[in-house]
């Protein structure tokens, strides 16, 4: 019995949001789709969050994903975008669970390292890891969808496996593992 499974993966931002999905079957992978939102032109925080939420449901209810792998905000010195970057993570979890996907979060460390086996590799590194793994002709000028891809390729390498990484399937499951970060 073979088990497809498509998988969402999410490289959140403010200014460019990426995404990739992918088919999988057993250990085998193939791209359905590669491609960002472009959110620069948009004026406003809030119509920005908005955009990343409908487009997060629209490619949920184009494209049925299983799963949704997110890449988690990195720890940065600017708190301002820091915040920015984990709001704009926040609606793209919020679509998914309101949809009742499952979603995993992944460090750029942790899905770095499942693509290239460097956890400080560059966008570049990842993009032509990503590139020969699918045969891709040409990479997108953004590369925060290869990073959207990177993040559902670590997932499916991932599958299975007991991970450290943060886990939701409902909003039930998000509240009681955030409780405490709530209270």
């Amino acid at each position: 019995m073979t088990s497809e499974k498509i998988i969402l993966g999410i490289d959140p931002g403010t200014n460019i949001m990426g995404f990739g999905l992918i088919l999988t079957c057993q250990q085998k992978m193939k791209l359905i789709m590669l491609d960002d939102l472009l959110l620069k032109k948009v004026i406003g925080h809030e119509l920005k969050l908005k955009k990343i939420f409908e487009k997060t449901l629209n490619l949920i209810d184009e494209f049925h994903p299983d799963e949704i792998a997110i890449e988690a905000p990195f720890y940065g010195k600017n708190v301002q975008s820091m915040l920015k970057l984990g709001r704009a993570q926040g609606v793209a979890m919020a679509a998914g669970l309101y949809r009742e996907i499952p979603i995993t979060e992944y460090s750029p460390k942790k899905i770095k390292m499942a693509i290239t086996g460097n956890g400080n590799a560059s966008k570049e590194q990842v993009a032509g890891m990503l590139q020969n793994l699918f045969n891709i002709k040409t990479l997108p000028t953004n590369l925060d969808s290869t990073d959207g891809l990177a993040a559902a390729v670590c997932h499916h390498f991932n599958s299975g496996r007991d991970s450290s990484e943060k886990s939701y399937s409902n909003w039930e499951a998000f509240v009681k593992q955030n409780s405490k970060r709530i209270k």
